[in-house]
């Protein structure tokens, strides 16, 4: 059976005037080109309130870093009202949307998610002694790198909210 160690959970926050398909864009390709995971789409909902909408997307991208570990990061993002707008930049005319939204990133340590170990109650002793006394400062190492490229992508996804609003 899989081991999945819960390493990190956050999320942000941010209410004002931003593009949703250029932002949407933006976490794919980061999340994709910078960490190199595998991004799958597991839900994607819009739900029409008068002339605003409501939007909740789940992706989870996974990414094997070795034979027995893989990272694995959810996020969720939650809009709401979620409204076209019309915003003058000098003299031009730009359509964007105004609402708030609500990213949040759970990353989690995925050891031995092939089940290598759990073919019998010895080989699953064995990973017990291998985890605590062999490779304690590797698992260490990867919890770091997979909290840094969780709290860097919060970090990103707050950066161009706040650098799209001010245009």
């Amino acid at each position: 059976m899989v081991e999945k160690d819960n390493i990190f959970s956050s999320k942000i926050k941010y209410n004002g005037v931003f593009s949703f398909a250029d932002f949407y864009k933006f976490c794919y390709d980061w999340l994709d080109q910078e960490t190199g995971l595998d991004i799958s789409e597991d839900k994607y909902g819009e739900k029409l309130k008068g002339d605003s909408k409501e939007i909740d997307v789940e992706w989870t991208g996974t990414r094997k870093v070795t034979d027995y570990f893989k990272f694995e990061v959810k996020v969720k993002f939650k809009i709401l009202g979620l409204t076209n707008v019309e915003i003058a930049q000098g003299n031009v005319k730009t359509k964007t949307n105004k609402g708030s939204v609500e990213v949040q990133t759970k990353g989690n340590l995925l050891r031995d998610y092939q089940g290598k170990f759990e073919t019998s109650a010895f080989r699953k002793f064995l990973r017990s002694l291998y985890e605590k006394w062999i490779i304690t400062s590797r698992i260490d190492q990867f919890e770091e790198k997979l909290i840094g490229n969780c709290d860097e992508f919060l970090s990103q996804a707050k950066a161009y909210l706040d650098l799209e609003g001010k245009k």
